[in-house]
């Protein structure tokens, strides 16, 4: 029975049957568009490579880049102007929704109300997932949650997991097995509850879960879980599972056989990306990389006025300072007698060392009509309070001028000039102990 207060899916409204991955038929009239907005992962897994600037592989967990909610809608918006077969919008990665859960919700809640009649519906690892988010779901009428489950033993998806992260805590092998099952079960559970079509996608890995799978098709299937996928696992470069074999078609189709005594099975799987577009195993046209590339440019927020760009420069030249190192900022805009031309028009100094995430906050504030901010390198917590005021922080070194273009003009920003933060490192002011950025 569906909850007093939540609105369950309206098939008068929102023809299900138009869902590629859960319709055969609707596989050569229909297409889906995944937007990606959830670049972090809260566990994993021995078979995926997450990677955020890729174009060559089909496969869950790559993108080409990574959109704001706000980017998504406007991407979503160009694509409808071009096609009329979009019939459904997920949100699978290229990390988990739900470890992104501000980005996945808004997000919804921006296509819901843009494109009233549209599919909506994600996939997850289920352990983020909890039922106020189930709910929201369901009044959003997202009518089809995928929770990626490889076993129901936590000796047997312990070895699928070489980590899960959860309240602040690492959880390893049998015990990541273990709270795994535990929350993923809870999740089929939830989504039932509201009313959702539920899948459940389990990777076959040969001599780990191939024999086990039949066990997940039983218990899932007595909790109401509709349909399930069995994905042959595609070993992928820098993995635990690398040199594994590929399932060949004899283990596939007796691991489907075998499932389906308990419920219904999709063999038609095209192993999406996380920004997969059109019909099922329709790559990416070039126009479309060039739109969701020039997309993902836009200020965070694009609909609000930020005219202007900060930058961490000591000499007005270059990007070469550290945020947290930076006592001040140059602010540039566009020259409105010349818009291929940029000019400096101010200074403003940053706050004062010390305070943590208040510094973070206030500086958000003295830059709050600034799209970004340039600078050699950021923590996560200031990107993450920077990115919540609607400031995207790029990191690169060099030149000014390429980064202006890159954000006002859409150019392309070189990879010799892109930066990874990845850990506290020495900049000219600061020592690298992480005591210039708080």
């Amino acid at each position: 029975m569906t909850p007093e207060n939540v609105t369950p899916p309206k098939p008068n409204e929102i023809n299900l049957d138009n869902h590629p991955c859960f319709n055969r038929e609707a596989c050569s009239s229909h297409g889906r568009i995944h937007l990606p907005v959830a670049p972090k992962c809260n566990i994993q897994c021995n078979y995926c490579n997450r990677d955020f600037d890729c174009v060559n592989e089909s496969r869950p967990g790559v993108t080409s880049t990574i959109l704001s909610p706000g980017q998504a809608l406007v991407y979503l918006e160009k694509i409808m102007e071009k096609r009329d077969d979009i019939a459904v919008v997920g949100i699978a990665g290229p990390g988990d929704p739900f470890a992104n859960p501000n980005e996945t919700m808004e997000t919804f809640r921006l296509v819901r109300e843009r494109f009233p009649s549209m599919i909506l519906c994600l996939s997850t690892n289920g352990l983020g997932l909890t039922e106020e988010y189930v709910k929201e779901l369901a009044e959003l009428q997202v009518s089809h949650v995928t929770i990626t489950m490889n076993g129901v033993d936590p000796k047997i998806a312990g070895q699928v997991y070489a980590w899960a992260r959860h309240d602040k805590r690492i959880f390893r092998h049998e015990k990541a097995g273990a709270l795994m099952i535990e929350k993923q079960l809870q999740a089929v559970s939830w989504i039932k509850k509201y009313g959702m079509i539920a899948k459940v996608n389990s990777i076959i890995v040969p001599g780990v879960n191939d024999e086990h799978l039949e066990e997940i098709a039983k218990t899932v299937s007595s909790m109401g879980a509709d349909i399930m996928n069995c994905i042959p696992l595609l070993p992928t470069k820098d993995t635990v599972f690398e040199n594994y074999p590929e399932p060949d078609a004899k283990m596939r189709f007796a691991a489907r056989i075998k499932c389906g005594e308990y419920m219904n099975q999709m063999t038609h799987c095209a192993r999406c990306r996380a920004d997969a577009i059109g019909k099922l195993s329709e790559p990416m046209a070039d126009d479309v990389h060039e739109l969701i590339q020039s997309c993902s440019r836009l200020p965070i927020n694009p609909k609000q006025d930020r005219p202007y760009v900060a930058v961490a420069t000591r000499e007005g030249m270059l990007v070469n300072q550290h945020l947290g190192e930076a006592r001040n900022f140059t602010i540039f805009k566009v020259d409105p007698e010349d818009e291929e031309e940029f000019i400096a028009f101010e200074k403003r100094d940053a706050p004062p060392l010390g305070g943590r995430d208040d510094r973070w906050a206030d500086l958000a504030v003295t830059l709050k009509d600034c799209r970004a901010v340039l600078v050699n390198a950021a923590g996560m917590a200031p990107k993450e309070a920077l990115k919540a005021a609607g400031i995207q922080v790029i990191e690169m070194a060099g030149m000014i001028d390429a980064g202006l273009s890159h954000l006002f003009h859409g150019e392309e920003l070189p990879p010799s000039l892109k930066r990874e933060f990845k850990s506290c490192g020495k900049g000219v002011t600061c020592g690298g102990d992480g005591t210039g950025c708080g």
